[in-house]
């Protein structure tokens, strides 16, 4: 025979009371699929989805890129410059840095676009500053408190009952999510996500039975709330069971949610936008090894992940989109790294890309600002585009107002 703890026994005994203490108004909110069915309105996107990989530190573009043609580039950078020989050649001017194997597999097979002079005008050096105009979709001289996807769901998604039609795999919500009524989820395990919420889920009722008994707008609010948060736990556990990987992801926290990223696409949860962050790009200090070390995390990992969409049939519905808040400084600094910079270049993959391979020109290392490299292509054009012709929204409403569409989908 198995015991349990007297402590254990009141405390199961508190939760299993809980249940029968459920308040009228919650029977008619499980009536409308929110909880028991895990009902959504879906948004109008016919299936697509966007992975967002933010490369948080400001990763240096000009190292990753490479102009391995460009003496300006091996002059401003005579210790730290990738050497022609190691450079993964993509054109008769520009290259991949060496440890970036796999992704050039993908360039080849026809499924990368390289945006170069990725920016935006007055730009800001502070990782934080420069980091919220990013997620927010802002200007520089604008301060939001929503994301562009927070806005997104906004405008598309009314009527959504529950919050995972955007997940950050992370442990805590990033701004890029954060809407003025709706909101992304942080999900980092589908599994631990779920157990968090049901502990706290009953254990809320348990502490205060009398409180959720009472049939006020707070009471109900902040259990409708509860709810919702374990519905969603419930579904996206359950539904990411469907799809179990064997692809070969790095052994590192990144690799693991890129993997999780894969099994809740390929499971076909009803999440539209996956965000993922890597970090550790602010290399001020011996950048070599560091950024090449987190060049191969990158590389390996999106390349893991896109083989495993392409071999489930899902990669055609899917854009990968890379992004660091900042490049870095053309020339080195005496301590073997760089310094704070400004305009760079993003990576877009995909099965359904308009083009691929270099989209625009390298960076004129002749014609700086200061010392920077000049930005080409605002942000907010990749923005748009994305909204627009991937995800079906209103992608004026979403940034506040227009911006021009590039021609990459």
């Amino acid at each position: 025979m198995n015991y349990i703890s007297r402590r254990k026994f009141v405390k199961y005994s508190a939760l299993a009371s809980a249940t029968l203490l459920i308040p009228d108004f919650l029977k008619g909110f499980e009536s409308t699929g929110a909880y028991s069915n895990h009902g959504i309105d879906k948004l109008k996107l016919s299936g697509k989805k966007l992975i967002i990989v933010q490369l948080s530190g400001g990763n240096d573009g000009l190292n990753t890129v490479v102009p391995y043609r460009n003496d300006i580039y091996y002059n401003s950078r005579p210790e730290i410059s990738i050497s022609e020989s190691a450079i993964l050649k993509l054109n008769d001017e520009i290259g991949l840095n060496s440890e970036m194997s796999e992704l050039k597999k993908i360039y080849d097979a026809g499924n990368l676009c390289i945006l170069n002079n990725v920016g935006y005008p007055n730009p800001d050096r502070s990782h934080f500053r420069s980091m919220d105009i990013w997620q927010s979709g802002s200007g520089s001289d604008q301060y939001l408190n929503t994301g562009w996807i927070g806005r997104y769901l906004d405008s598309e998604c009314v009527n959504c009952k529950n919050p995972y039609s955007a997940i950050d795999v992370d442990s805590s919500l990033n701004l890029a999510l954060k809407g003025k009524v709706k909101s992304g989820i942080a999900v980092d395990d589908p599994k631990k996500f779920f157990m968090n919420s049901s502990q706290r889920f009953f254990s809320d009722i348990a502490e205060s039975p009398k409180h959720f008994q009472e049939n006020d707008s707070t009471a109900e609010y902040l259990y409708k709330t509860l709810a919702e948060t374990i519905s969603s736990s419930d579904y996206i556990y359950q539904n990411s069971k469907i799809y179990k990987s064997q692809k070969d992801y790095p052994n590192t926290a990144f690799g693991k949610n890129l993997k999780t990223i894969a099994e809740m696409v390929i499971s076909e949860i009803d999440t539209t936008v996956y965000y993922v962050s890597l970090s550790g790009f602010d290399t001020h200090v011996n950048q070599t090894g560091r950024q090449g070390r987190l060049l191969k995390e990158l590389s390996d990992g999106l390349a893991a992940l896109t083989d495993d969409l392409k071999s489930n049939d899902k990669l055609n519905e899917v854009i990968i989109l890379t992004f660091s808040e900042f490049g870095r400084r053309v020339k080195e600094n005496a301590s073997g790294g760089t310094d704070h910079g400004t305009a760079n270049n993003i990576f877009l993959i995909g099965g359904s890309l308009n083009k691929y391979g270099i989209y625009n020109a390298q960076p004129d290392l002749s014609d700086l600002d200061d010392g920077d490299l000049k930005y080409e292509i605002d942000f907010r054009n990749v923005y748009a585009t994305i909204l627009k012709n991937w995800l079906n929204a209103d992608d004026r409403n979403v940034l506040g107002k227009g911006f021009d569409y590039l021609d990459f989908i």
